[in-house]
C-alpha cells in the first residue's frame, strides 16, 4: 500500500496558544481522545525543578474543534500529579497513551525517575479517569510493566489497543547504556510487544525487538502507535542514532513505519509515510513522537518537530 500523507501544518504552537500555568515549554507526544463534537489531545509539558535546576514532565491537554485546527482551550488544573518520593514516576510522566474502556478512560503512562550513573530509568504505569479524561488516578504507586530479566532498563512508551478480547501493547525496552565520548552516557531502545486479558496484567514477548533496524544495532526506536487501515495494521514510530542526536539533524529523530497482518510480525517500510520536514519550518530538523488516529472516516498522524516538541505539534492526513 502506497501512503500519501498531506501535511496540514503546525496545529498547536506553545508560543501562540500558551501552556498551563507554571509550565515552561514543550508539548511532546500528542495523543488523542475523541469526543462527539471535539478532540482532546494530551501531551507532556515541563516545569522547572527549583532544587535541581532540571525539568519535570507533566501531563496536560488541549481541546480542539472537529476541524482539528481550532483550539477550544487548555487544561487548567492538574491532570495527574507526579509520583511520590522514590516512585518510578517521581520526576516525570512522558508520554501518556489514553483509550476508552467501558465507562472509564485508561491512561498508560511512562514514568521517569532520575538515576546517579545514568540520567533516567522508566516504567509503564496505569491511571484511570472517571470524569471523561479531565483527571486521572493511579491504580497503585507502582508500575504495571517495568524492567525484567532480559529487558534491563527503560521500559516505556506503551501504546495500547484492544483487538477482539485481547489488549495489545507495543512499547520500548532498553538494551543498555553506553558512554560514546566524554559526554554523559546515552541509551539504546527497541520496540517490543505484550498482551493482556484485562489491560493490567501483561505478558511480554520478552526481549524480542519486533521492528528491524535500519541504522544498525545502535538505532533507537521510540513511541510506537498502531492503526488499522483497510484490514492491515500500520505502526508508526520514530527512530534515531543512539548518540550525537540532540543537535545533529542528520542523526536525529525521523518517522518510521511498518505493517502487519497479525499484530506480531512486522515488515518495515519507511518510504511510507515519507513524512519529511519542510526547510525553514517548525519540523525542518526533526520529526518525532507520532500518534495515529481515525476521525470521521479519515486517518491522521500527529507528530512533534524540532527540539523534541519544544514548540508544539503538527498534523498530517492520509490522502486516499
Amino acid at each position: 500500500m502506497t501512503m500519501r500523507w498531506k501535511k496540514l501544518g503546525q496545529i498547536f504552537d506553545t508560543r501562540k496558544h500558551g501552556l498551563p500555568e507554571g509550565r515552561v515549554g514543550f508539548a511532546q507526544s500528542p495523543q488523542t481522545l475523541v469526543f462527539k463534537d471535539f478532540l482532546r489531545i494530551y501531551f507532556s509539558t515541563r516545569s522547572l525543578d527549583v532544587e535541581s535546576g532540571k525539568y519535570l514532565s507533566h501531563i496536560a491537554f488541549v481541546d480542539v474543534e472537529k476541524d482539528l485546527c481550532t483550539v477550544r482551550g487548555l487544561s487548567s488544573g492538574t491532570v495527574m500529579p507526579l509520583g511520590e518520593l522514590g516512585a518510578f514516576d517521581e520526576h516525570g510522566i512522558f508520554p501518556m497513551n489514553v483509550l476508552r474502556h467501558g465507562d472509564a478512560v485508561y491512561g498508560y503512562t511512562c514514568g521517569w525517575n532520575r538515576r546517579v550513573s545514568v540520567s533516567v530509568d522508566t516504567a509503564i504505569g496505569l491511571a484511570v479517569s472517571r470524569d471523561d479524561g479531565l483527571t486521572f488516578q493511579r491504580l497503585g504507586a507502582g508500575p504495571i510493566m517495568g524492567p525484567s530479566l532480559h529487558e534491563p532498563c527503560l521500559v516505556g512508551d506503551g501504546f495500547v489497543r484492544v483487538v477482539g478480547d485481547v489488549f495489545h501493547m507495543w512499547y520500548i525496552f532498553g538494551t543498555g547504556w553506553r558512554r560514546y565520548s566524554d559526554a554523559a552516557p546515552d541509551r539504546t531502545y527497541k520496540i517490543g510487544h505484550a498482551t493482556s486479558p484485562d489491560g493490567i496484567n501483561w505478558v511480554k514477548q520478552e526481549a524480542q525487538a519486533i521492528i528491524a533496524d535500519r541504522l544498525g544495532a545502535e538505532e533507537s526506536q521510540a513511541l510506537p502507535t498502531v492503526i488499522e487501515i483497510d484490514g492491515v495494521h500500520h505502526m508508526f514510530f520514530c527512530y534515531r542514532q543512539s548518540s550525537d542526536f540532540r543537535s545533529n539533524a542528520a542523526r536525529g529523530y525521523r518517522i518510521g513505519h511498518a505493517f502487519s497482518t497479525d499484530l506480531r510480525h512486522w515488515t518495515r517500510d519507511d518510504d511510507n509515510p515519507g513524512l519529511e520536514g519542510t526547510a525553514g519550518e517548525w519540523d525542518s530538523d526533526m520529526q518525532c513522537y507520532p500518534h495515529a488516529f481515525s476521525h470521521e472516516g479519515r486517518h491522521y498522524l500527529l507528530y512533534n518537530g524540532n527540539e523534541f516538541g519544544r514548540f508544539g505539534f503538527g498534523l498530517a492526513v492520509l490522502e486516499r
